[in-house]
C-alpha cells in the first residue's frame, strides 16, 4: 500500500468522528490546523504558544536561522491549545546498551549527514488511562509531556498492518493535567462513553534525557533522538536506552537505510515497542504481549505487487511484535508467535518464487530458517512443561516422579532460552530484521523481476492466487489419498502440506472476499491441521523424554505415564482425524470463479510454481 493509502486508512475512524463533531480532517491525510477541537467555552488559540523558543535561544542551541524557524514549528512546540497538527508518525526504535548509546552519536552516518550538533531536552511525561485500561485496550496511548516550560498532550493510535506507522495527535495544555475534551473526538463512540463514565488516572511516568539531531539522507530527512532515562510505576522502574528514528520528510526507506548504517557501528535491536507499551506492562508487572498475526485486508482488485507488499508487511509486523515477548520468556506464547512469524515469512517468500529471482528470496529464507532453528528447543520445552507434563500429572496424581521430571524440564527450557536469546542478540539477527524491513519498504523484488514479470506484478492478484491455491490444495489431496490406511510417516507429510496450504490461504483467501465458503474452507483446513498436529506433538515428546534420560533420574514412572497417556490419546483421536479429513477433502474450494473452471488443468499447468 502507498504511504498516502496507509495514512488514509489510519485516519478513517478519526475523520468519521471528527466530521460528526463538525471538525473535518482533510482526506489527503496532510497536516492541517483545520481539525480544531475547541475546549468548552474557549475559542481557538494563537498559532503558537507564548513560550515558543526565541530566535536567539535557537541560535544559541547551534541552529541556523532557517533551522530556528523549523525548531519553532517542531512537534515539541505544539501549534495551539486546540489544534491537532499531524495525523501519523513513521518511526523505528533501535535498542542499545546504555554504555554504548553515546558512541552512536559519533557514527559516521550521523557525523557526516547531521545538520548540526542538535538540541538536548529533558522530557518528563505522565501516561494516563482508565482503571480498566480502556484506552490501551482500544489501541490508544494518552500522555502529557513536559519539556522546559511547555506541556504537550499527545494521543497515539495503532495504525493497520504497517509496522512503522502510528496515528499521532498533539495539543498544547497549560500543565501536566490532561484535558480530556481534546481527546474525546479522536475515539469511537463506545470508548468515548467509557471515558465519560470512568475517570482517567496516572499509570506511570517517564523521565528521559534526549539528544535530538536532524540527519539528511538522499532518500529523506530523519529526526534521530538518543533517549536515556527510565520509566517508573510505583516502586518499579525500567531503564530506557534507545535511538528513535522518525521520518520528517522523504521516503520511509530512509529510516531503514539509516538503521542499517547504525547497525554497522554497533549492536542495535530494531523495535516497534513503544515506551507506552513498556510502561503499561511495568505497571501491571506483566510480560510483553504476543499478538497473533494481523488480518490482511485485500480485495479482488488488488494488484499482485500490492498484495506482495501487504503480505510481507504483515509478516514483518508480526515478527517485530513477537520479538520482545519471545526474548522476555515469561509468556510461552511469545516464543510460539515468533516461530509462527518466521514460518509465515518463509511461506510468503515461497509465494514469490515464480515471479521474483530466487537469489534474494533464498538468502532471506535461509536467515529466517537459521533463526527459527535457534528457537525450536525453547518452544518444544514450553509445550512439554506447560501443557503435556501438567495435563498428565493432573490426570495421574498417584504416579511419582513428575516433580523431578518438571525440574529437569525447567533446566532444559532455561538452557534453550539462553540459546534463543543469544541468537536474538546476534548482529546476524539484527541485520536480517533491518534488511528485511528495508527490502519490503523499497519493494526490492521489483529489481529482481524479469521484464515479463513486471507485467504480471501489475495484474490483479486474484489470478495468481487461484493458481497457487489450486496447486497447493491438489498437493494436500494427493498426499492424503487413501488417508485412512496411511502410516504415521505419510500422515506427517500430509500435515506439512496442509500447514503450507494454511499459510497460503491466510495470505490469499482475503482476495476472494468474505463469503461463507471462504470461512467454511478456512475452518475445515484449520481443524485438519490441528488434528494432524497431535502426531507431531507425540514425536516431539518422545524426543524430549529421551533427552532428559528420565529412567536414570527417578522420573521414569512419570515418563512412562506420559508416553502411555499420549498413546491412548492417539487411539481416541483417530475418529476425529478421519472426520476432519473427510470434511476438508469434500469442501468446495472458494477461489473458483464458476463451474467451467478446470482446477486440474491449472494444477498441471502450474505444477512447478510451488516446491
Amino acid at each position: 500500500m502507498s504511504e498516502t493509502g496507509a495514512i488514509k486508512r489510519a485516519l478513517e475512524p478519526v475523520q468519521r468522528l471528527a466530521k460528526a463533531n463538525g471538525h473535518p480532517i482533510p482526506e489527503d491525510g496532510k497536516k492541517s490546523s483545520g481539525f480544531v477541537v475547541p475546549a468548552a467555552g474557549e475559542a481557538p488559540g494563537s498559532a503558537f504558544p507564548d513560550n515558543a523558543p526565541s530566535h536567539d535561544e535557537s541560535l544559541q542551541a547551534g541552529l541556523s536561522a532557517d533551522e530556528a524557524r523549523a525548531e519553532a514549528t517542531a512537534p515539541e512546540t505544539p501549534p495551539s491549545r486546540d489544534a491537532v497538527p499531524r495525523a501519523t508518525e513513521i518511526e523505528l526504535k533501535l535498542l542499545v546498551a546504555s554504555d554504548r548509546l553515546a558512541a552512536f552519536n559519533d557514527a559516521p552516518i550521523i557525523a557526516t549527514n547531521a545538520r548540526n550538533k542538535g538540541t538536548r531536552k529533558h522530557l518528563k511525561a505522565v501516561y494516563y488511562d482508565t482503571p480498566k485500561r480502556a484506552l490501551r485496550r482500544d489501541g490508544f496511548s494518552f500522555r502529557v509531556r513536559q519539556s522546559g516550560a511547555r506541556f504537550t498532550q499527545t494521543v497515539k493510535a495503532e495504525s493497520g498492518n504497517d509496522p512503522l506507522r502510528r496515528g499521532e495527535w498533539e495539543a498544547a495544555v497549560p500543565s501536566m493535567t490532561p484535558d480530556m475534551a481534546l481527546a474525546l473526538p479522536l475515539v469511537s463512540d463506545k470508548l468515548r462513553a467509557d471515558l465519560e463514565r470512568h475517570a482517567i488516572e496516572a499509570v506511570f511516568s517517564s523521565d528521559i534525557h534526549r539528544h535530538q539531531r536532524l540527519v539528511d539522507l538522499p532518500s529523506g530527512t530523519i529526526e534521530v533522538a538518543f533517549d536515556q532515562g527510565h520509566l517508573t510505576s510505583g516502586n518499579r522502574s525500567l531503564p530506557v536506552s534507545e535511538i528513535e528514528l522518525e521520518l520528517k520528510s522523504g521516503s520511509p526507506s530512509a529510516i531503514w537505510e539509516l538503521a542499517l548504517r547504525l547497525a554497522e557501528h554497533g549492536s542495535v535491536k530494531p523495535s516497534i515497542r513503544t515506551k507506552s507499551a513498556r510502561g503499561f506492562d511495568l505497571a501491571a508487572d506483566t510480560p510483553p504481549r504476543a499478538p497473533k498475526p494481523p488480518k490482511l485486508r485485500l480485495d479482488s482488485s488488488t494488484s499482485l505487487d500490492e498484495a506482495f507488499s501487504e503480505i510481507l508487511r504483515s509478516c514483518l509486523l508480526h515478527l517485530l511484535q513477537s520479538l520482545p515477548a519471545a526474548e522476555d520468556g515469561r509468556d510461552p506464547e511469545g516464543m510460539h508467535q515468533l516461530r509462527v512469524a518466521l514460518r509465515r515469512l518463509r511461506s510468503a517468500l515461497d509465494l514469490m518464487r515464480s515471479v521474483v529471482s530466487l537469489n534474494k528470496l533464498e538468502l532471506m529464507r535461509a536467515e529466517a530458517k537459521w533463526l527459527a532453528a535457534s528457537l525450536s528447543g525453547a518452544r518444544d520445552w514450553d509445550v512439554f512443561r506447560q501443557e503435556t507434563l501438567r495435563t498428565v500429572a493432573d490426570g495421574c496424581p498417584s504416579v511419582a516422579g513428575f516433580d523431578t521430571l518438571g525440574d529437569l524440564a525447567d533446566e532444559r527450557r532455561a538452557t534453550c532460552y539462553d540459546k534463543a536469546r543469544l541468537a536474538l542478540a546476534d548482529r546476524r539477527c539484527q541485520y536480517f530484521v533491518i534488511g528485511l524491513g528495508a527490502w519490503i519498504e523499497a519493494r526490492g523484488w521489483r529489481s529482481e523481476v524479469a521484464p515479463e514479470g513486471l507485467a504480471q506484478l501489475a495484474e490483479p492478484a486474484i489470478h495468481f492466487a487461484r493458481n497457487i491455491l489450486s496447486v497447493q490444495h491438489a498437493k494436500v489431496l494427493k498426499r492424503g489419498r487413501r488417508f485412512k490406511s496411511l502410516p504415521t510417516e505419510e500422515r506427517h507429510r500430509v500435515r506439512l502440506a496442509a500447514k503450507k496450504l494454511r499459510y497460503v490461504a491466510d495470505f490469499l483467501l482475503p482476495l476472494c472476499g468474505q463469503r461463507k465458503s471462504v470461512r467454511r474452507f478456512s475452518r475445515r483446513l484449520a481443524d485438519l491441521q490441528q488434528e494432524l498436529g497431535v502426531y507431531n506433538d507425540m514425536a516431539t515428546t518422545t524426543s524430549l523424554l529421551a533427552d532428559v534420560d528420565a529412567g536414570s533420574t527417578g522420573s521414569g514412572m512419570a515418563a512412562a505415564a506420559i508416553a502411555g497417556w499420549q498413546a491412548h490419546a492417539m487411539v481416541g483421536i483417530e475418529a476425529r482425524l478421519l472426520k476432519a479429513w473427510s470434511e476438508f477433502s469434500g469442501a468446495k474450494v472458494p477461489w473458483s470463479v464458476d463451474a467451467s473452471e478446470q482446477p486440474a488443468k491449472l494444477v498441471q499447468t502450474n505444477a512447478g510454481w510451488l516446491r
